[in-house]
C-alpha cells in the first residue's frame, strides 16, 4: 500500500510539472503492479500530450555506415570487424556519394553518418582531413541534405590521433557542412557499466563533454540510452539525470543548441558477442520493459527534453507503435539502410516506407507529420 501511495504521489508530482528525484525514477522503474504500471503509462501519455502535443512525427533518413572497421571491441557489438576479416568494408567516395545521391531521390532530408574508428581512415597522415572530406563529398553535391554524423566517440578518435583539441574538431566538421551531432555511443552513462559494455570508448565525463562542448558551438545532438543488459535501475536514473543536467546547463548558459530528441535503443543480443549475450541471456528486448523504461524517461526528461522516440528497428513496428501510447512522440526515421542493430541480429528490419510509419501511426487515431532532423515542420499535416 505505501509504495502505491508513493507511486501515487510520485505521478501527481509529475503532473503538476515537477521534475522527478533520481530516487522517485527508481521507485517507478521497479513497479510490478499492473494498475501501478498503468498509471505510470498513463501519466507519461498525458505529459506527451502537454510536452509534444498529439502529432507523430517521422523524419525521411539514410543512415550511411560507412566502414565497419574498428580498432575497438565493445562487448555488445557484432558490428564491427577488423581489417581483412570477411564481410569488413569501407565505402569510397563513390559509394557514399551513390547512397546520397539515392536518399535524396527518395526525399530525404537527413543523412546520418557514422562508422568504425578506422585508423587507416586518414589523408596525409591525419584523420580530420579524411572525415572532412566525405562531409565535403555530401554536402558540394546535395547542400540543401542536412548531416547528422559523427558520434562524441568519432570525435574524440580523431582529437587524439590528430593531437587536436574537442572543439578544434567539432568546429571543423561544423563549418564543413556537419548539422548536428548524434548522441550515440553513449550506451549507459556509468563507467562500471562502460567499463564491461565498451571498456576502449570514452569514459562517462568526456561522452558529457564533448556534447556540452557542441552545444556551445552551435550544433544540436541528439541523445541515447542502450538499455536492457547489464545496468541496474539506479544506473538507468543515473544516465537519465546526466542528461537532464547536460539539457538544463545548456538552456541556463544560453547556448543555441541542445538536445533535440531522447531515443531508448533496446539491447539486442542475438548476434552479440558470446560473454556478454551468456551474461544478459536472452537475444531480443523485452517489450514490456523498454515501455516502462520509456514511460519513466518521458517523466523524468520531458520538461527538459520533449521529443522521444523508441527504435522500431530494435522492437518492430508494433512495439514502437505501442510506444506511442507511452510517452513517445516521434516514430523515428525511414533510415533506408540499417547496418548495425540489424547485425545484432535485429527483426524490425533496415528500411521503412513513410506510407508504413503514416499507416501505424493513423492505427492510433493521432495525426502524423513529417519532420525534419531538428523537428521543424517538413510539409502538411495529415
Amino acid at each position: 500500500m505505501l509504495t502505491k501511495i508513493a507511486v501515487e504521489k510520485i505521478l501527481e508530482r509529475a503532473l503538476m510539472g515537477y521534475d522527478l528525484s533520481a530516487e522517485e525514477g527508481v521507485v517507478l522503474l521497479e513497479q510490478t503492479d499492473r494498475e501501478a504500471i498503468a498509471a505510470i503509462r498513463d501519466t507519461s501519455d498525458t505529459l506527451r500530450h502537454t510536452q509534444a502535443g498529439d502529432t507523430v512525427t517521422y523524419v525521411i533518413n539514410r543512415n550511411i555506415n560507412f566502414t565497419n572497421i574498428c580498432e575497438q571491441h565493445c562487448s555488445f557489438c557484432a558490428f564491427r570487424r577488423d581489417d581483412g576479416d570477411v564481410g569488413a568494408y569501407w565505402l569510397d567516395s563513390a559509394q557514399i556519394l551513390e547512397k546520397a545521391t539515392d536518399a535524396v531521390r527518395r526525399g530525404a532530408t537527413e543523412i546520418c553518418m557514422q562508422g568504425g574508428l578506422n585508423p587507416q581512415a586518414q589523408i596525409n597522415g591525419k584523420s580530420l582531413p579524411y572525415y572532412l572530406k566525405v562531409v565535403e563529398t555530401i554536402k558540394q553535391e546535395f547542400p540543401q541534405i542536412h548531416l547528422h554524423a559523427f558520434s562524441p566517440q568519432e570525435v574524440e578518435f580523431i582529437a587524439r590521433l590528430d593531437g587536436l583539441e574537442y572543439a578544434d574538431v567539432i568546429t571543423a566538421l561544423r563549418d564543413a557542412g556537419v548539422g548536428s551531432m548524434p548522441g550515440t555511443a553513449a550506451e549507459v552513462l556509468d563507467d562500471e557499466v562502460r567499463r564491461i559494455l565498451c571498456p576502449e570508448k570514452i569514459d562517462t565525463a568526456t561522452w558529457l563533454e564533448i556534447v556540452s562542448t557542441a552545444h556551445k558551438l552551435g550544433l544540436h545532438t541528439t541523445s541515447t540510452m542502450l538499455s536492457g543488459h547489464i545496468e541496474t535501475r539506479e544506473q538507468q536514473i543515473g544516465h537519465l539525470e546526466k542528461l537532464r543536467s547536460l539539457q538544463k546547463t545548456a538552456i541556463n548558459q544560453g547556448y543555441s543548441a541542445r538536445i533535440t530528441e531522447f531515443i531508448l535503443l533496446p539491447f539486442v543480443g542475438q548476434e552479440a558477442p558470446k560473454p556478454l549475450r551468456r551474461r544478459v541471456g536472452r537475444d531480443q528486448p523485452v517489450l514490456a520493459d523498454a515501455l516502462l523504461l520509456g514511460a519513466v524517461a518521458r517523466i523524468f526528461l520531458g520538461n527538459w527534453i520533449p521529443n522521444h522516440q523508441q527504435s522500431w528497428v530494435k522492437l518492430g513496428l508494433t512495439g514502437a507503435t505501442e510506444a506511442l501510447v507511452w510517452g513517445c512522440n516521434d516514430i523515428g526515421g525511414t533510415l533506408m539502410e540499417e547496418h548495425i542493430t540489424t547485425m545484432a541480429g535485429a527483426l524490425g528490419g533496415t528500411c521503412m516506407e513513410v506510407e508504413t510509419l503514416e499507416t501505424a501511426i493513423a492505427s492510433l487515431g493521432r495525426p502524423y507529420q513529417q519532420r525534419d532532423t531538428l523537428y521543424q515542420r517538413v510539409r502538411s499535416q495529415h
